[in-house]
């Protein structure tokens, strides 16, 4: 397969280790680019509710994915989110290509890019930690009985729905509103002379020009792929959203030998927590 070139890759709110993961999806889209740069922005590894009994191999072949890029000496940056802030201690840590940061600044084209998870300006982190963690794994269980909803529609002939999108997209744009999340990203891009601000933490995929006081700039969001299995690229000078579902081509990826052998990651990284 030729693979498609992409300049700059970003994604974000993956949540590997949680059932509502479609790391399925994203290996095979994946396996059908070539990028020069990875920006993983937040919430990869979703430690909150990290769990040694679930962790499936396709989880570990993303990961693995990751890796490869980085001992190709492709860069890979790691950017903190809350759902696995516990890497915010290494920060700066830099293990080859691999590079962990709480944040990223770009000079794109003569373009400055401003990358960071989004979770600093939400109300809820800021004010209500403990209710952002139940609701996280709420939300999770909500992901699992929808998936179990659309399985006996599917059987009865009938279309899919999304409880899930649905409850979680009118809570984050209630939130989104309360504390003006793009307003504030932007404007403070804007007065430190950004171009483009680049979140994820809202898992709504965005791609839109924002005029603040302190100027214009386009606010970028990578979405998820909990729901929305959208990310962000960036070729021939454009950024532009791509989604799973309006892609053909890796719909065709043949994982059937991809992850055949179960690797013992989870134990790996647990070990790793406890030692540090």
């Amino acid at each position: 397969m030729t693979k498609r070139e992409v300049e700059v890759l970003v994604l974000s709110d993956i949540h590997l280790g949680t059932t509502g993961c479609h790391a399925q999806e994203l290996l095979q889209y994946l396996k059908t680019i070539q990028p020069k740069m990875v920006i993983l922005n937040g919430d990869i590894i979703d430690i909150w509710q990290f769990k040694k009994r679930y962790w499936p191999p396709l989880h570990t072949a993303v990961l693995l994915q990751f890796i490869a890029w980085a001992t190709e000496q492709i860069p890979v940056y790691y950017i903190t989110g809350n759902h696995d802030e516990y890497l915010r201690k290494f920060v700066d840590t830099e293990l080859g290509a691999l590079k962990i940061k709480n944040k990223l600044s770009l000079k794109l084209n003569n373009k400055q890019v401003w990358v960071f998870h989004g979770d600093v300006f939400d109300v809820v982190m800021q004010n209500s930690k403990w209710l952002a963690k139940l609701g996280a794994i709420g939300y999770d269980a909500l992901i699992l009985l929808n998936r179990t909803v659309n399985n006996l529609l599917l059987k009865m002939g009938r279309e899919r729905i999304s409880i899930s999108k649905t409850i979680k997209n009118s809570v984050k744009k209630a939130v989104a509103f309360i504390n003006k999340f793009e307003d504030t990203v932007c404007s403070i891009a804007a007065e430190h002379h950004y171009d483009y601000a680049i979140c994820g933490h809202i898992h709504q995929p965005e791609n839109k020009i924002i005029v603040t006081p302190h100027g214009v700039v386009r606010y970028l969001n990578s979405g998820d792929w909990i729901e929305n299995l959208s990310a962000l690229e960036y070729q021939d000078e454009q950024w532009k959203l791509y989604f799973y579902e309006q892609d053909p081509l890796a719909k065709t990826v043949d994982l059937s030998t991809t992850a055949s052998k179960t690797m013992d990651i989870p134990e790996l990284f647990s070990l790793f927590i406890n030692q540090h």
